[in-house]
């Protein structure tokens, strides 16, 4: 409590912690309060968090600057801990700041874990004729803002569950949390997961620290295979996931969707890194190459290979993110959906680096693993209506239900267009809406995903809409709520932007590539501040037929600007021009490619 003004009331106890020895606690009543004052040492925004618990609503967090209220909260009736935040405060180098937590009227309040961190550098702002969806994106990216680790704060190294003091302690990097919030660390499938709404929030140079730092934990000795978990100095394995050089926790999807983020962050923000960086630019060829040749399994499959496991151990090597279905899978939809999209990542990367030929060769790959897919591997000549989502160490085809096994083939682009794509996407829904339904809700966080990726625009909104109706709820684990596992957050703002408003970066070219993906109910969404390597702009859409984009930055973009269905003109500032159109995976599409100058608006819209 050393530094902390506490009235009557109020005051330091042990018997409802969130992490540590101790607490600080606020009894029932009125004017109870837990304060403390500081000097800020530098300008910045910044947000400032705590974890409270609470036996009533009502309590409040605050913050006055030099004086005057900047910012408030007020508390829900919650007795697991929540995390609250204040969020960007903008703060001068000499401003006097005092953080309180006031008491209820109505019940206790317990407070620990007060955090500071830097706003991210990023604010999007959205309007919208739905006003749920509006709640919806300022609830997630306030929420994802303060997952924000800042750097060079001195904390636990290997906390847990089991030990929220960790082995020691050491200076983070430039992180964020993505995995449970009570372990030191983030995880790779959740980090890649996050990594999109990360970027819309400015936060690539995090997004680059942890994709180096799982790189560079993917070397030779290790097959090629990168850790499960890493610590938020950026370089420490986590404990809780890694024992020793032959035991850590190891899933097949997760080496090829980091190659794809590889390529999804170079798109994002054109660094170059990302191309000459060696622990970088390395990492998707060897993904697609060594790491595919050093893990092999009992199944063969000609001229085309696939990355096999032959455990239902986490800790030796499984096939599948579905750690609920503890068969013995060699091979499951999940990862070979994953090791496609790495195909055509380290495609692209090696023809961003100029090298035509190797990337070729790669997409040839890619071609045939999606071949065989469709044509082979995913058909059960015994049950050929059904789709095969894994094959078992013993040579034996799965079908029916598997979650991430089933969801993740058409969420990667692997399937096929056409009805049978189209069955198996109503599937899934019927089955994730029923008795299939995901325990956990950071993995009902892929749904909107994969019905965005397969234009089931309804189905997607459906998704987000259900997501956020289960932020208040107790998480599967009993120890946090849902909308305090970080990937609910940063999973809602990217399916805003890239899902309803169908973003799609290409910094490198200072180019973008839009499709409204609006579902009937909702009028129109305008998102601004959306970043473009190091530009902005603002983009609207009405319906599926009318998108604006005004650019907010120094350089100009070039626009391609997409339509659902076949069109036969296009409106561009007012000009009628015939529509082009080409056909995405099975879906015709019209547009327009325009060019936009720094501080203009063009407005494109179908005529005919």
């Amino acid at each position: 409590m050393t530094g902390w003004t506490v009235t009557g009331g109020a005051g330091n106890g042990t018997n409802l912690k969130h992490s540590g020895a101790k607490n600080a606690y606020l009894d029932q009543g009125t004017g109870s309060r837990i304060s403390q004052t500081v000097t800020v040492p530098a300008d910045g925004m910044f947000d400032l968090s705590a974890w409270i618990a609470t036996g009533a609503p009502e309590g409040t967090f605050s913050a006055t600057v030099n004086g005057e209220s900047a910012a408030s909260v007020t508390f829900g009736s919650q007795q697991i801990f929540s995390r609250y935040t204040l969020s960007r405060l903008s703060l001068r180098a000499g401003d006097r700041v005092e953080i309180a937590f006031g008491s209820s009227p109505n019940g206790w309040v317990n407070i620990d874990d007060i955090t500071v961190a830097p706003s991210a550098p990023n604010d999007p702002r959205i309007n919208s004729s739905d006003a749920r969806l509006t709640e919806m994106f300022n609830w997630a990216k306030t929420k994802a803002n303060s997952w924000v680790q800042q750097p060079g704060q001195i904390g636990a190294i290997n906390a847990d569950e089991n030990n929220s003091f960790g082995t020691s302690a050491a200076p983070y990097a430039n992180t964020y949390w993505a995995g449970y919030p009570f372990r030191s660390g983030f995880y790779s499938r959740d980090f890649v997961h996050q990594l999109a709404g990360a970027h819309l929030l400015g936060l690539d140079a995090a997004n680059k620290t942890m994709l180096k730092a799982f790189a560079a934990s993917a070397t030779p000795a290790n097959k090629y295979d990168p850790v499960w978990s890493i610590n938020f100095d950026a370089k420490t394995y986590l404990s809780a996931d890694y024992r020793d050089p032959g035991s850590y926790v190891r899933e097949l999807p997760a080496p090829f969707e980091l190659a794809q983020k590889l390529h999804e962050a170079y798109r994002q923000t054109g660094d170059t890194d990302y191309l000459t960086d060696p622990t970088l630019s390395d990492y998707a060829e060897n993904t697609v190459t060594e790491f595919v040749e050093q893990h092999p399994g009992p199944r063969g499959h000609g001229d085309v290979k696939i990355a096999q496991a032959t455990s239902s151990d986490i800790f030796a090597g499984t096939a599948s993110y579905n750690e609920g279905g503890w068969d013995h899978f060699a091979e499951a939809g999940d990862s070979i959906g994953s090791q496609y999209q790495a195909y055509l990542a380290a495609a692209g990367l090696a023809s961003a680096r100029g090298d035509a030929a190797g990337a070729q060769i790669i997409t040839d790959a890619a071609q045939a693993l999606k071949n065989y897919y469709n044509t082979t591997w995913s058909i059960d000549p015994a049950k050929p209506g059904e789709v095969v989502r894994a094959y078992q160490t013993n040579g034996g085809p799965i079908t029916g239900w598997g979650k991430e096994n089933s969801w993740f083939m058409p969420l990667k682009g692997i399937m096929d267009p056409g009805q049978r794509r189209d069955s198996y996407l109503s599937y899934i829904d019927s089955q994730a809406s029923g008795s299939g339904a995901p325990a956990n809700v950071e993995a009902e966080t892929y749904l909107p995903d994969t019905f965005f990726a397969n234009n089931a625009d309804a189905t997607a909104w459906k998704w987000m809409q259900n997501v956020y109706n289960k932020i208040g709820n107790v998480h599967s684990t009993g120890k946090l709520v849902n909308g305090d596992y970080p990937e609910v957050a940063f999973t809602l703002v990217s399916q805003t932007v890239n899902g309803l408003l169908g973003v799609r970066p290409d910094a490198p070219n200072g180019a973008v590539t839009t499709t409204s993906h609006l579902p009937a109910d909702i009028g129109w969404l305008e998102v601004a501040s959306i970043p473009l390597g190091k530009s902005t702009f603002t983009l609207r859409h009405d319906a599926l037929t009318k998108s604006a984009l005004t650019n907010t930055g120094d350089t100009p973009i070039t626009w391609t600007a997409q339509f659902p269905g076949a069109h036969s003109a296009l409106t561009v500032n007012g000009a009628t021009q015939k529509a082009e159109t080409k056909v995405i995976d099975g879906s015709t599409v019209s547009f327009a490619t325009v060019t936009v100058a720094p501080d203009a608006t063009t407005t494109v819209e179908v005529s005919g």
